[in-house]
């Protein structure tokens, strides 16, 4: 009976979160999820499920990714808008052609000279989820509470990190904190492994992904509501790349400060939208994921970083305010992390690339800008050895594949086997 009412329970959660719906039913319902990694942070969907009896949260661990960003290449800016005004010059653009034309150009204007930097409202996203994360469980920052952050090098990061912790300074001055962004930790906060990084495009693979990807033959539909001249289109226009580059730039408006002053869904088809976020998806599932298609093993690229997550909480936790261990760096380390750790259904392995959404393997909720994943600790006191934990993704409870009477917290010791256990059976190849 006890077991019916846990699968009950996180049944209601999840259904309660939106996540009965399928991936198209979602999608229709916010367009905006279509963009993969450049959804802009939604927030916590999810009530906190109130801790167990006498335990309480004293210690945190943390990894997060960078807030919303500009595109990370200048051409993803220049493509679209230079193949647009070559067309202009001659009269080769309809007059949507041209109203769209203006709408990149004042995009482009917008990240002149910030590719992949951070936008204000990627800023703004992190001193959001600093301050939640701070109201939430406010035992772990109280006093002197000691705060250990660190960044990865690139900047997009570490002004992630610090608009956090300002955050967490206003809530509370006392905070003794340490930051740091140093190449000395960069072998797990942003682990490559050229082992998996060659497996992960095999021959094999692009064959399966290619299929999959021409399930919807490429089409000039768009180009066509462009282009007036349907030879010119056919010798100096590439539909695929002109319509995927529109489609991009169409993604990252919502992290801009041009969110409320236009769009460029509008040129697309539900359609079009649907089949480039699910193309997409399955893309991120093969190189980042858990897909059998190389082997189930793109998820251990971030075994460095948990192994470095519960050595420290070993620490960590023998202290009396242990505080929080913050780290900030990117969705390409979330993601994998999150398919290591077998969250909900994220570590499901699944043959079949036409049905990985069907399943529950959705991009959008595991690595929107600012995507992060917090270890939250609890105990009675200094002295209560039967340490609790729950772990939240993107602030939401997540489950683990571990037992537990008390949904969605797990003993820390059963934690730590599990996971010990599990990286000690993966054996690393040669770098």
């Amino acid at each position: 009976m006890r077991r019916q009412l846990i699968a009950l329970t996180i049944a209601a959660q999840l259904a309660s979160a939106g996540w009965a719906q399928t991936a198209r039913e979602e999608i229709r319902n916010n367009i905006h999820l279509t963009a993969s990694n450049t959804l802009a942070y939604p927030g916590p969907k999810q009530k906190l499920t109130p801790a167990p009896k006498g335990k309480k949260p004293f210690y945190i661990s943390h990894y997060g990714r960078h807030g919303s960003r500009y595109l990370t290449n200048r051409r993803d800016y220049y493509y679209p808008y230079e193949a647009m005004m070559r067309a202009d010059t001659i009269g080769k653009l309809t007059p949507l052609g041209r109203e769209v034309m203006e709408r990149v150009k004042r995009i482009l204007d917008e990240a002149e000279g910030r590719t992949g930097e951070l936008t204000p409202l990627g800023a703004q996203q992190l001193r959001q989820i600093a301050a939640r994360m701070y109201q939430r469980f406010p035992e772990v920052f109280k006093g002197d509470a000691y705060i250990d952050a660190r960044s990865t090098t690139v900047l997009r990061c570490v002004l992630s990190m610090e608009n956090a912790l300002q955050q967490l300074l206003i809530l509370n001055p006392k905070l003794r904190i340490n930051h740091d962004a140093s190449k000395a930790d960069m072998g797990y906060m942003n682990m490559q492994d050229r082992h998996l990084v060659a497996i992960r495009n095999t021959p094999s693979v692009q064959t399966a992904f290619d299929k999959f990807k021409n399930r919807v033959p490429p089409t000039d539909r768009l180009v066509r509501t462009l282009f007036n001249d349907t030879l010119y289109i056919k010798r100096h226009v590439n539909a695929e790349r002109l319509t995927y580059s529109l489609f991009k730039l169409a993604s990252n408006v919502q992290s801009t400060e041009l969110r409320r002053q236009l769009t460029l869904y509008d040129i697309f088809t539900d359609d079009e939208l649907y089949n480039q976020w699910e193309t997409d998806n399955a893309y991120w599932y093969i190189w980042f994921g858990p897909s059998p298609l190389n082997g189930s093993t793109q998820p251990y690229s971030q075994r460095q970083l948990l192994r470095t997550i519960i050595e420290e909480a070993d620490s960590c936790l023998k202290l009396h305010s242990p505080g929080a261990s913050l780290r900030f760096g990117h969705e390409t380390i979330v993601m994998p992390l999150t398919c290591l750790l077998e969250l909900n259904d994220y570590g499901q392995q699944i043959d079949d690339l036409a049905k990985v959404a069907k399943h529950g393997w959705r991009n959008y909720r595991i690595f929107p800008m600012g995507c992060n994943l917090q270890i939250v600790f609890y105990r009675s006191g200094p002295a209560d050895d039967d340490i609790l934990l729950k772990v939240l993704l993107n602030e939401d409870e997540m489950s683990l594949p571990l037992k537990t009477n008390q949904w969605p917290y797990y003993s820390w010791s059963d934690f730590r086997q599990y996971y010990l256990n599990k990286l000690d059976a993966y054996e690393e190849a040669p770098q």
